[in-house]
């Protein structure tokens, strides 16, 4: 049975694998590292574009996809009858979250304000203090996953309360469902955005969902960038009301003539929460899993079910 991985260095991090497993470094379409009979099991490169897809059509063995991303909207609808697509659940947790928290505090104590002020060698005390502050926020989580989960916990600390919607009402587990957002929403001062890209998220932060958010709150999107209509953004942040962190945008990347650059209330990073130097460690403990749960038979984890 022959296993493609993306990175020369996944071979170190997999484990122990069984006898009968090869595992081979594919970097890319053009760069296969043997003919495609006998691959069973594929890791595309990380982040990976539609174009990537194209090779499914090509691996006439191929049985599991496991993406070393947690979100699975390229490969959705694209996957063949009867080969099994995993996400990496799990593996982004902590990078994401983190990077959540940092952009929240970042923003609430204008650290892109003051970084720009450094830039010009401009001591900047009278132009932003006081600043905000997180203590006694309201956050709302659109996205109970495990990322949103971890999110949570790495809050807690920082005296806020929350508000956790998923896609159904969980009300045992205090879950709110996504019908609920618009009573939700001019309760929270940060809004974060945690959901996979799905026909039912795109567009879900559109004009309404940005109107119904109070005065001076905080959209903090780390999902992806079609979650949010950017001609939606644009009107309502140029307004000034309400400020964003953006790790993802749509188109992306941001072509550099692109009106959310030039907005001070607007912090853009390119899409790098999920790019941490513990990342292959991480994902490839996981396709490890995978690949001793595939060759012995059993069922694998994280399988991708209604774009989820």
């Amino acid at each position: 049975m022959k296993v493609w991985i993306p990175h020369q260095a996944g071979h170190a991090l997999l484990g122990e694998v069984p006898a009968e497993v090869t595992v081979e470094t594919m970097t890319g379409p053009g760069n296969l590292p043997s003919p495609v009979a006998g691959v069973r099991f594929w890791v595309p490169p990380f982040l990976s574009t539609a174009d990537s897809t194209a090779l499914l059509h090509e691996l006439p063995d191929l049985a599991v996809v496991q993406l070393l991303s947690a979100g699975a909207d390229v490969w959705v609808g694209r996957v063949p009858a009867g080969v099994t697509l995993c996400d990496a659940r799990g593996v982004h947790d902590s990078s994401t979250a983190e990077w959540v928290v940092t952009a929240i505090l970042s923003q609430l104590r204008a650290f892109p304000a003051l970084a720009r002020a450094q830039a010009e060698r401009r001591w900047a005390y009278a132009e932003v203090a006081p600043t905000d502050e997180l203590a006694g926020k309201r956050v709302l989580i659109v996205g109970a996953g495990s990322i949103g989960t971890a999110l949570r916990d790495r809050l807690t600390p920082f005296e806020v309360d929350f508000i956790m919607v998923a896609r159904t009402a969980r009300p045992e587990q205090g879950v709110h469902g996504v019908d609920d957002l618009p009573q939700l929403l001019p309760r929270a001062d940060v809004v974060v955005l945690l959901v996979p890209l799905t026909e039912q998220t795109r567009g879900l932060v559109d004009g309404r969902f940005l109107a119904a958010m109070r005065d001076g709150a905080l959209l903090v999107n780390a999902a992806r960038g079609p979650v949010a209509r950017t001609d939606a953004l644009v009107a309502e942040l140029s307004t000034g009301r309400i400020s964003a962190a953006l790790d993802v945008t749509d188109p992306e990347p941001l072509p550099a003539d692109h009106p959310l650059w030039e907005l001070p209330n607007v912090l853009i990073t390119p899409h790098v929460a999920g790019s941490v130097r513990g990342l292959l460690p991480r994902a490839y403990r996981l396709v490890g899993r995978q690949i001793r749960r595939f060759a012995a038979g059993e069922r694998p984890e994280n399988v991708v079910v209604n774009g989820y």
